[in-house]
């Protein structure tokens, strides 16, 4: 991989968090410890406090304790329907339950809505003994797949959130896990909507979402909320809503540390509102739509075809699109091969002369090597160009 791929290979993310300073709408005053609003649909960070400070995640760890259960329903390791025995250690676990017994044997997907809905540290264990094995082998797991995601300022000593030494994360590696978890396992992140819920022959105490937003806003589907007397109030939400130039909008709003549930509700709801109405979501390429046909040398096609395989949304202040203008940095001469997939050049984007965003483009097919008399007589036409 030459120099410039290895540039273009940086994390999308620190790509796309370029908002102008001079032209970003101030956000509201948020009364939390730190906050996050992504817009995930430009996957652009469009406020944010405190960011990479570490802070307890309470609940929030069962954000990646999901992935690795959603994971291991993909791979088939466990299935829906299958019961988990629940040992005596997710019997007796504090906190926040789901009333199941070792006289029981529950299905995994009760055990998830336990999990996400009552935020129950017993369905929590059981899940992550079902797994991994035994939880300490979850945890390790946890962890590892935290590094994969690139989540670099967490650490995880349970799957459940209770108080731990070194049980960290930030408000980005949230952000980070959130998106993948919305990202990776569209068919299950359903569950988080869910507004009430318990298992059969439990009490009826604890069967209420404590994500109050999913009672008061029609547009929020998830995610989690989170508690102890260390980390304070919790909440990591997702709305999505539509506008005539871009369905399905979707926002991510991070409060941390908060001093109430109805106060990480209050903040949750003024961040997605204030994102949804002071910027403006803007689709400038549908997925596999070509930006750029540049000229191809000593390859079997003349052209390539640059572009995403997801649609090119960005995020600018409300009223400001008309402003946007776009530039192709690429390699000249553009020499083949390329695979598909393979990152070939950046779309800058920018509002006046303000940069917004600086995105990948990737070869949206494949363009093999020519043959030697092809090779040879492209050679001498770049020789005399």
């Amino acid at each position: 991989m030459n120099r410039f791929a290895k540039a273009l290979a940086a994390p999308l993310l620190a790509l796309l968090c370029l908002a102008a300073a001079a032209q970003a709408p101030q956000p509201p005053e948020i009364a939390a410890r730190s906050y996050l609003l992504l817009d995930v649909s430009a996957n652009q960070v469009l406020a944010g406090r405190d960011i990479d400070t570490p802070v307890e995640p309470a609940s929030l760890t069962k954000l990646m304790t999901a992935y690795l259960v959603f994971d291991a329903l993909r791979a088939k390791k466990i299935g829906l329907q299958q019961t988990l025995p629940v040992s005596v250690r997710a019997w007796k676990m504090p906190g926040s339950r789901m009333f199941i017994d070792p006289s029981m044997q529950v299905p995994v997907e009760d055990l998830i809505k336990g999990m996400i809905v009552q935020s129950g540290n017993d369905a929590t264990v059981a899940l992550a003994e079902g797994v991994g094995g035994s939880v300490e082998r979850f945890v390790e797991l946890m962890n590892d797949q935290a590094k994969a995601l690139g989540m670099n300022n967490t650490g995880y000593k349970n799957a459940e959130g209770l108080t731990a030494p070194g049980h960290t994360t930030t408000a980005r590696d949230l952000s980070i896990l959130a998106t993948r978890l919305l990202q990776d396992f569209p068919e299950y992140t359903h569950y988080y909507a869910i507004k009430k819920y318990r298992f059969q022959g439990t009490p009826t105490a604890n069967d209420t979402n404590r994500n109050m937003l999913l009672f008061r806003d029609p547009t929020v589907d998830g995610l989690k909320t989170g508690h102890t007397d260390a980390a304070g109030y919790c909440l990591v939400a997702t709305a999505r809503r539509d506008f005539p130039n871009l369905q399905g909008r979707r926002l991510l709003s991070i409060v941390l540390g908060t001093t109430s549930e109805n106060v990480r509700a209050n903040e949750s709801q003024k961040l997605l509102n204030w994102g949804f109405t002071a910027w403006e979501g803007i689709k400038l390429f549908d997925a596999n739509q070509p930006v750029v046909t540049p000229e191809v040398w000593k390859g079997t096609a003349n052209t390539v075809k640059l572009g995403r395989h997801q649609p090119l949304v960005v995020a600018v202040p409300a009223g400001t699109a008309a402003q946007l203008k776009t530039a192709v940095a690429r390699p000249d001469p553009l020499v083949a091969p390329f695979t598909k997939g393979q990152q070939v050049a950046t779309l800058k984007v920018l509002a006046g002369d303000k940069p917004v965003a600086e995105v990948p483009l990737v070869a949206l097919e494949a363009v093999g090597e020519a043959g030697v008399l092809g090779r040879a007589w492209d050679a001498i036409r770049l020789w005399i160009r």
